[in-house]
């Protein structure tokens, strides 16, 4: 490694030049030697705002906690159904978390799409008035073969969650597979799995009906998503 020239007073006259990349020192005899050094142009940034006292910017973590309401309270899953939208409330707490409510949004087929969708938002804004929720989990949209049935289910999945919006709440959807998974182990499992598990974290006298058990296993699975990190966060919507 070249050595700095010393004066005969001795001090050290090394010298820095602002070119990236690059040293320039003072040699014996009034000579400049270029020496190399492999500095970017990035590293040199950082090295000039460390001398002058400013601070680099700090780079943000790999594994971020879900976004929103970290550590909400009161949680509201909603599994949207023309026929029999599924919602449920729970309240995260130690020891044990508890339901608040749970239900099911029955429309006879007797009844008009208008009268359904009409139906669901007002049931919605009921429990919303009653329950309080910090914030709404619901199930993701799926593909289906039907695009009527697509349709359909669309429309009442925009009823309920513009009731939902209304109060300016947070709504983040998670896939159906991944509410699976974190409530029984396994993404393929049966609705009767589901609500049986759902009744036994809850310590439910009995199983919810299937549409409810859905509800509550969306808001279950979004609490377990609050209380640890993730690459793969719910996505708001």
């Amino acid at each position: 490694m070249t050595q700095p020239f010393h004066s005969p007073s001795g001090e050290a006259s090394t010298k820095w030049k602002g070119i990236p990349g690059q040293i320039r020192l003072l040699q014996p005899r009034g000579r400049w030697q270029i020496a190399g050094v492999g500095i970017s142009l990035s590293q040199f940034k950082q090295m000039s705002e460390r001398v002058s006292g400013r601070r680099a910017p700090v780079a943000a973590p790999v594994l971020a906690p879900v976004r929103g309401r970290a550590g909400a309270e009161i949680i509201l899953g909603i599994d949207p159904s023309l026929r029999g939208t599924g919602y449920g409330v729970i309240r995260v707490s130690k020891p044990q978390t508890v339901a608040l409510a749970h239900g099911t949004i029955a429309c006879p087929a007797s009844w008009p799409l208008s009268r359904c969708l009409a139906h669901i938002s007002q049931t919605v804004r009921d429990v919303l008035k009653k329950h309080q929720p910090q914030v709404c989990a619901v199930e993701g949209l799926f593909f289906a073969q039907n695009l009527r049935t697509a349709i359909v289910m669309g429309e009442a999945r925009g009823a309920a969650l513009a009731a939902i919006a209304e109060t300016g709440m947070e709504i983040y959807e998670l896939a159906p597979r991944k509410v699976k998974q974190a409530i029984v182990g396994y993404g393929a499992a049966q609705k009767l799995a589901v609500a049986k598990m759902v009744q036994r974290m809850l310590q439910l006298a009995e199983p919810p009906a299937p549409d409810a058990a859905d509800a509550l296993a969306l808001a279950l699975a979004f609490a377990h998503e609050q209380s640890r990190y993730s690459l793969t966060a719910p996505k708001q919507i």
